[in-house]
């Protein structure tokens, strides 16, 4: 009788299972498949005798002793956290402050366009980013030394500043990003019901205590949801932007070498495929348990925000 309700419940969301069909075998090839290969953290690997064939370190976990061990791994570790709690913080107050202020624009063909702009960043390559940012940031012909120097002021070498960077960065990745992040939360505003704001104002509550006890309120469900997301990927930098930025200037490493680009160098110059695969192996554990943590802290402050 079970396997028959089953087959039921099959037959009767068979167009929703279609549906689903091609996001399955998408997720199966490229996010669980893949999965066989952390098997290579644990081995010595050999490309003449692929990742099932390579001999298993001994000990186990010898690939792991670089990551650990390493003060430059240790870095990495460091800045990729540090580095992107910070892109989280901000990011959050730019991106619900941006939806906020979209929200209460009156004009929709100004709100629109002001939208679009805000939005295009985010199809522009890191590449070009990163370009416009070294003619900005250059020392000897950038235009931001260009303007110090026209008000009798000191040039900057950017590049040799590595104290300077998780701001330049934060600014950059907000530039590109805000748009973008705004989306979710002005969807969430907009599904809000329009009573709350009309009996709000018959009260006599100012725009501001409006925000402040209905607009906020709302979007605290989709704030914590897209937090615990972000926390879930915060041993995952973007490589395409720290490359892109600083690239291999090494005088700005100490506050900007992250795991990603750590594990690039590294393997560019040894080709250590299995420490490589370690680094990556410890990324992904170490973002479970800070999800599951992050989980656990939401469904404490607000049960049905958690994500399980």
């Amino acid at each position: 009788m079970k396997l028959n309700g089953v087959f039921k419940e099959l037959y009767k969301n068979r167009t929703l299972l279609l549906m689903f069909l091609p996001v399955g075998v998408l997720f199966l090839l490229f996010n669980y498949l893949p999965l066989a290969g952390l098997v290579i953290a644990f081995k010595n690997f050999d490309f003449s005798k692929g990742i099932f064939g390579s001999e298993w370190m001994n000990p186990l976990l010898s690939n792991f002793d670089y990551v650990f061990s390493s003060p430059v791994a240790f870095r990495a570790i460091r800045n990729t956290i540090l580095l992107n709690a910070l892109f989280i913080a901000i990011g959050l107050v730019f991106e619900v402050g941006f939806a906020l202020l979209l929200n209460e624009m009156r004009n929709k063909y100004f709100k629109r366009i002001t939208q679009s702009l805000t939005f295009l960043p985010f199809f522009i390559s890191w590449i070009v980013v990163g370009v416009f940012a070294y003619n900005l940031l250059n020392f000897e012909n950038g235009a931001v030394n260009r303007f110090l120097e026209y008000l009798h002021l000191q040039p900057i070498d950017f590049y040799s500043r590595a104290e300077l960077w998780p701001a330049i960065l934060t600014i950059a990745a907000r530039w590109k990003i805000t748009g973008y992040g705004t989306i979710v939360y002005l969807a969430a505003l907009t599904s809000v019901d329009n009573s709350y704001y009309e009996a709000a104002s018959i009260d006599g509550a100012s725009r501001w205590q409006q925000i402040r006890y209905i607009s906020i309120p709302m979007l605290r469900p989709t704030i914590i949801i897209l937090t615990l997301l972000a926390v879930g990927r915060i041993m995952n930098a973007d490589f395409g932007m720290f490359y892109a930025m600083v690239g291999d200037a090494s005088l700005l490493f100490p506050t900007t070498d992250v795991i990603d680009t750590f594990v690039y160098r590294s393997l560019r110059k040894s080709g250590d495929i299995g420490m490589a695969s370690a680094a990556g192996f410890l990324q992904s554990f170490v973002a479970f348990f800070l999800v599951l943590g992050s989980n656990y802290a939401a469904r404490k402050i607000d049960k049905d925000s958690a994500i399980f």
